[in-house]
């Protein structure tokens, strides 16, 4: 028998395993496609056409790397949101930039707080580099700011991760909660507060952006509103120290030259934005009132998707949630305790939230029969 490489001991120690089983995965074990992908939290009303018409202007520069400094990206974004350049990092999408933020704050063992269902990819990073996670429960289905607090000071954590607005429940807290919040965590504790839906949420749940406080890391991204997911392009806004950190270990050539000129071309298109904006807005009202007909009750969304109470234990929403995909329509679900009685369904053109309303009556009439 030959001998291997050895890998090391964490590496070792952990399962192989994804933080999300892509639809794509799904489809290939089904054999068939869905009729209604309702469960990424993407956007499928798509990008800006300026968007489209840049990616085909950029694509016969292909052959060249893209801008190791991100230098035209960073000088829009810190017009766009009033802070310097050097207040901003960029990297592939948020997931990217989160696997960076433990790797600089997080030695082997030390503990990282988080709540107890919130972003699994953040977990996975936490893992990955052999961090120990503290999990608080959610509270009346928001995260939990007592309970997340309480935590770090009991710990000493040094990191600390809170989602506003929530994925998964679509809930928010309001601008001073977070103040407030971020005021009482020790200066030794970085909090990254990730705002991937800070776009879809209302104005008073976004704090002032504070580039002085160099424990605060504010994750953004151009997956969501902006129609880019497939591109894999975030930015996080902080103080210029702890952004200069990141180009310690970020790697340096991972936007390509595409992904640069698809969000340059996304920002200065804020009028797309505004009709996603207001397109995401009319579809959770939608999903919402295909739930109450069905005498399920939607929570508020902050968010592109609708959280659904199904108004039983999490086996019952577990069956909803395969009724629905044996009826090709793809959503997924919160897992823990508490939560897990939910269904979580994204936004999206009216033709796919037409196969959600038509399938979602019998696939409860097939859950409560099993």
């Amino acid at each position: 028998m030959r001998k291997r490489p050895s890998l090391t001991p964490l590496i070792e120690s952990l399962p192989a395993t994804v933080p999300f089983v892509g639809p794509e995965t799904q489809e290939r074990n089904r054999g068939r496609p869905f009729r209604a992908r309702l469960g990424a939290n993407e956007n499928g009303f798509g990008p800006s056409p300026a968007v489209i018409e840049a990616m085909r202007a950029a694509a016969p520069e292909m052959w060249k790397y893209g801008d190791a400094e991100n230098y035209d990206l960073k000088q829009t974004l810190s017009v766009h949101h009033g802070v310097a350049p050097e207040n901003i990092v960029i990297g592939e999408g948020i997931d990217g930039l989160l696997g960076l933020v433990v790797r600089q704050y997080v030695p082997e063992g030390a503990p990282v707080v988080t709540s107890l269902g919130a972003y699994p990819t953040f977990n996975y990073h936490v893992s990955g580099f052999g961090g120990r996670l503290v999990t608080v429960p959610y509270e009346d289905d928001r995260e939990s700011l007592e309970g997340l607090l309480d935590a770090v000071k009991r710990e000493a954590a040094p990191l600390v991760y809170l989602s506003n607005p929530d994925n998964p429940m679509g809930t928010w807290w309001e601008a001073n909660d977070i103040q407030g919040f971020t005021d009482a965590l020790p200066e030794t504790t970085m909090l990254v507060l990730d705002e991937a839906y800070g776009e879809t949420a209302p104005a008073s749940a976004l704090p002032p952006l504070d580039r002085s406080r160099p424990n605060v890391l504010r994750m953004r991204t151009f997956s969501k509103v902006y129609g880019l997911a497939g591109l894999r392009c975030g930015y996080c806004i902080g103080e210029r120290e702890a952004i200069r950190a990141f180009d310690k270990i970020r790697n340096h050539f991972g936007m390509t030259r595409m992904t640069q000129a698809a969000a340059l071309a996304a920002l200065k298109d804020q009028a797309h934005l505004e009709w996603v904006v207001g397109s995401v807005d009319a579809s959770r009202r939608r999903l919402a009132a295909i739930a109450g007909a069905q005498g399920l009750s939607a929570l508020p969304s902050a968010t592109n998707f609708v959280t659904i109470d199904c108004g039983q234990d999490g086996e019952y929403a577990m069956n909803v949630l395969k009724a629905l995909g044996e009826r090709d329509v793809f959503v997924r679900k919160p897992i823990a305790p508490g939560l897990d009685r939910c269904i979580r369904v994204s936004v999206a053109p009216d033709d796919e939230i037409d196969v959600f309303e038509a399938e979602l009556a019998p696939a409860l009439e097939a859950a409560r029969g099993r």
